[in-house]
């Protein structure tokens, strides 16, 4: 058994108050939470406006899996979101 974890730094120029982002996050992480069946939060930087950090971490039997999961998430993320994908990290142990 591994955990499959992507952590995700987004960027969204335009959001111009915690209220603006914490929507933009809520439903993020209700969707991939809905598609996946995952876990998923805001990780870090809850306190800036226009950084957003999610983390998503799931349980898989091998790492061929992982990748592939952790593939599709990331298109995912990058298709419905309005936030610019600055930086992803994989992890898998």
């Amino acid at each position: 058994m591994r955990i499959a974890a992507v952590t995700f730094h987004l960027r969204a120029p335009w959001v111009h108050s915690l209220k603006e982002k914490r929507m933009i996050v809520k439903s993020l992480v209700a969707r991939l939470q809905n598609r996946f069946h995952v876990s998923a939060a805001e990780i870090a930087d809850q306190n800036i406006h226009q950084s957003i950090v999610i983390g998503v971490a799931t349980i898989v039997p091998h790492n061929a899996l992982a990748d592939s999961v952790m593939d599709e998430i990331s298109a995912f993320v990058e298709e419905n979101c309005e936030a610019e994908v600055v930086e992803e990290e994989r992890e898998i142990r």
